[in-house]
């Protein structure tokens, strides 16, 4: 039997996961490289204004929302909700002054997806000189990875989009099973993290990992269920369906087995493959590895929680529209703030000096 594992509020590691969707969502980074594709509440005194008639102060005019501010024509990342999640004023700060260094436990979470990927999928570089054969790529990677999927039994770094609560988002779902009972076909949906100490996460570490794979579960299945809204995703990103696509994008269309001539042509080759895929499973699994040796610390199922979800997902979007000021993590999450980059400037953490 093999021993309990200690339970740590927080590792380096773990808190660079956090970090790094901060810092995609500061970059607001594409789906995917362009160049990539698939082959087979304490306040500071600067808060108050000086003394003075208010009559004679005019009203600030309105402030725009985080959304139209900094991602006005694109969507928000699975990501971007993940680090709401974690901290909005965190997410606030990032947005407005800038994404954090990366780290080295940063880097090694992201070469172990990476060493994952390359585990499936073949890499090919490929000229990408529009907006529309940036998307059409990202489609034909979903299709190129729904057929692996199907036919292998398994897929990673799947791109997914779809309308949550009224808005876009995008996402890369870390990992796809199909089961291995030979008798259901739903798909199991994994994320895996990577942990610097042989501990497990903490409770706020695993209820942001269920918030971001219930995230991926929700456009993976609204995309096998629901029609496609290709008008809406059209004029929102101000894409033409009748781009036509360049010869390079064209020869590796087909060397994957379709000829398309426009974006359009692509747009139905990707509606036509959501409806031959079937809804993933309600059971979820988030993996956490050791990040020396690979092996595994914890496999932590849990089950799909749509009324959960819903809340969760409602209260971020309220802050990225701008319908409620950014929150401070509670007090019982206060530990959060001693690996925050921005502490030091947050009206959170008491201090004489800014008086």
């Amino acid at each position: 039997m093999r021993p309990e594992l200690e339970v740590e509020i927080v590792s380096d590691e773990e808190m660079a996961i956090i970090e790094a969707a901060l810092a995609a969502a500061a970059a607001a980074r594409p789906l995917l490289s362009a160049a990539t594709v698939r082959g087979a509440a304490t306040l500071s005194c600067a808060a108050f204004p000086p003394a003075g008639d208010i009559e004679d102060s005019a009203p600030p005019p309105p402030r725009r929302s985080l959304l139209s501010r900094f991602r006005e024509g694109r969507a928000l990342a699975v990501t971007d909700i993940a680090a709401t999640e974690w901290c909005d004023k965190q997410m606030e700060f990032v947005l407005e002054h800038g994404k954090p260094e990366r780290t080295e436990a940063m880097k090694a979470g992201s070469d172990r997806h990476a060493q994952l990927e390359q585990e499936v999928i073949e890499r090919v570089d490929i000229a990408i000189r529009s907006a529309e054969e940036s998307w059409a790529v990202k489609f034909m990677n979903f299709i190129v990875g729904s057929n692996q999927l199907l036919f292998n039994g398994m897929t990673r770094e799947l791109p997914v989009i779809g309308v949550v609560e009224g808005s876009w988002m995008v996402g890369i779902i870390d990992e796809l099973r199909m089961p291995v009972d030979g008798i259901s076909f739903h798909p199991i949906l994994v994320d895996t993290k990577t942990r610097f100490k042989a501990t497990i996460p903490s409770e706020a570490q695993k209820r942001n990992g269920r918030l971001q794979l219930m995230c991926y579960k929700y456009l993976w299945d609204s995309l096998i269920s629901e029609k496609f809204p290709a008008e809406n995703f059209f004029s929102y990103f101000d894409l033409n369906p009748d781009f036509l696509l360049s010869d390079d994008v064209k020869r590796y269309i087909s060397s994957i087995g379709f000829n398309a001539q426009t974006f359009g042509d692509v747009m139905k080759y990707y509606k036509i493959t959501c409806h031959t895929l079937s809804r993933s499973q309600e059971q979820l699994s988030l993996r956490y590895e050791l990040q020396e040796d690979h092996s595994l610390l914890e496999e932590y199922k849990f089950s799909y929680d749509a009324q959960w979800f819903k809340g969760q997902i409602q209260e971020a979007l309220n802050f990225w529209r701008g319908a409620r000021e950014a929150k401070y993590v509670t007090e019982e999450e206060g530990w959060k703030c001693k690996f925050c980059k921005f502490a030091p400037s947050c009206p959170k953490m008491p201090s004489t000096s800014r008086c």
